[in-house]
């Protein structure tokens, strides 16, 4: 596996009809495999995350969307960005996951994380818990998915989960790729060094030197070599031909959320969520990247356009400047 250039499908709310909404997601899936990009995404969430749009925005069911995908693509990996652990049973996340691969011919990723947004736990009736129940739990459930992904059969008897024997057939290979995705450098980190192929870093861009320093560090207690686990950044692309265009998309979807980008100095963007986003026209976006990001010792990027990623032509557009600098 190798997860240099992702795209990422936050959004579905730029259709005029719901029966509009998926055939844009393939379209863009379509787009973005014709273009060379490694993976696709989807979001595993059941309302729309707070900067992106209300909560009920429409938000599709991570691995129903993927499955469909399967059978509109022929190349590209699929993954969730990334699964929330808290809401389904390890072992069967580890044969739904499976059932994608066998579904794609291959190609599946299991993308995973500890769950953070606390209204889809309340109003969907799942344990919340604490940061660290969450992350004991996110521990016992790799100690399951992993072997299952294997062809193991585990038995385990934890706090959080149990399994007898647990069989996960069929299966197309034993080397599924696990990625994990997240900004903590302790907890996220050291599973990634412990259980995955990908770390997928959520963080500010301004923090990845020393996010990259916390994860040799956790390699180097568990005597990983960090070179064995590849890396990227999730970075927020709002590009279009039209430069200014790009940064006027950016300062009225800012000004949405209460954020007036023009007068920000650059140590408030660099503390803010602009800190995230790359803006201006493909070139100028690569450009960006590649300073901010993997002139900092990062492996790859993961991109979403979540503004105009649904216009014919920009994933591509965006995916043609990029591949030359991952590839």
């Amino acid at each position: 596996m190798s997860i240099r250039l992702g795209y990422q499908m936050p959004n579905f709310s730029n259709t005029a009809s719901i029966r509009e909404l998926f055939p844009t997601v393939v379209a863009q899936a379509r787009e973005a495999e014709a273009a060379g990009f490694d993976a696709a995404f989807v979001m595993d969430h059941f309302y729309q995350l707070p900067l992106i749009g209300p909560p009920d925005a429409p938000m599709l069911e991570a691995y129903s969307a993927l499955s469909a995908l399967a059978t509109a693509t022929e190349r590209i990996q699929l993954s969730a960005l990334v699964t929330g652990n808290t809401y389904r049973n390890p072992a069967l996340l580890a044969k739904t996951v499976t059932t994608l691969d066998v579904v794609s011919g291959g190609r599946a990723v299991l993308g995973i994380g500890a769950g953070w947004f606390e209204l889809e736990h309340q109003q969907y009736g799942f344990e919340f818990g604490t940061f660290t129940e969450r992350f004991e739990r996110l521990d016992e459930a790799l100690q399951i998915i992993t072997p299952m992904l294997r062809g193991q059969r585990p038995t385990f008897d934890g706090k959080w989960y149990r399994t007898e024997n647990a069989i996960n057939e069929p299966r197309l290979r034993d080397d599924l790729p696990i990625l994990l995705g997240g900004g903590g450098e302790k907890k996220t980190f050291g599973s990634a060094a412990r259980f995955g192929d990908h770390l997928n870093i959520i963080c500010n861009a301004s923090e990845l030197p020393r996010k990259v320093a916390a994860l040799r560090q956790r390699c180097a207690e568990v005597d990983r070599d960090p070179a064995t686990l590849e890396t990227s950044f999730l970075a927020f692309v709002i590009a279009d031909e039209d430069g200014d265009r790009a940064r006027k998309i950016q300062a009225d979807m800012m000004s949405q959320v209460g954020i007036d980008v023009a007068s920000m100095s650059e140590a408030e963007r660099r503390e803010s969520v602009v800190d995230r986003q790359f803006v201006g026209t493909p070139d100028d976006v690569a450009e960006q990247i590649k300073d901010r990001v993997l002139d900092q010792g990062i492996d790859g990027v993961i991109v979403n356009m979540v503004a105009n990623g649904h216009e014919p032509g920009m994933v591509e557009a965006v995916g043609r400047a990029l591949l030359p600098l991952v590839k």
